[in-house]
């Protein structure tokens, strides 16, 4: 393990997210250039371009929701929490994550039954007639790793 990386960062799942999200990230970037390229020097701007960014963006963040849920990295508010002793901190800390990973798994639910809807209705976007229904899948799918990331979570010393 290298100095300083925390266990999970070597996990298998852990690489391959994030080799998925800076492939992402690479593809907006394209998309990005191709656009500007073809608006300011050809007078040819990327008819999808706004859309299919959408897309991407939406797949980056809902990629890197495991992973920001494995790292801990998730925003906190904690004015007070010095004030209590540590063991009822690690519990609170616990509390936390049992409630995020109930609510993740909820929208994971919800997120399935809206791809499902999709899916039936032949649901596409507007300008480059994409299906969408794999998107709400992917977040779903995304939701529920979540979710199982907030419950095994580790707190490390």
């Amino acid at each position: 393990m290298i100095p300083g990386r925390s266990q999970h960062r070597q996990a298998g799942w852990y690489r391959l997210l994030a080799g998925i999200a800076a492939l992402l990230i690479l593809m907006l970037i394209g998309v990005t250039c191709i656009d500007v390229v073809g608006r300011y020097l050809l007078n040819r701007p990327f008819g999808g371009a706004y859309e299919l960014t959408q897309m991407l963006l939406a797949a980056l963040v809902f990629m890197a929701l495991p992973l920001t849920s494995a790292d801990g990295g998730h925003v906190e508010v904690d004015l007070a929490l010095h004030l209590v002793p540590r063991g009822f901190q690690r519990l609170l800390g616990r509390l936390a994550g049992l409630v995020s990973a109930v609510v993740l798994a909820y929208f994971a639910w919800r997120l399935i039954a809206i791809g499902m809807d999709q899916l039936r209705e032949g649901t596409r976007s507007a300008s480059l007639a994409v299906p969408m229904a794999p998107l709400a899948f992917l977040a779903a799918v995304s939701c529920a790793v979540s979710a199982l990331v907030m419950v095994l979570r580790r707190e490390e010393p």
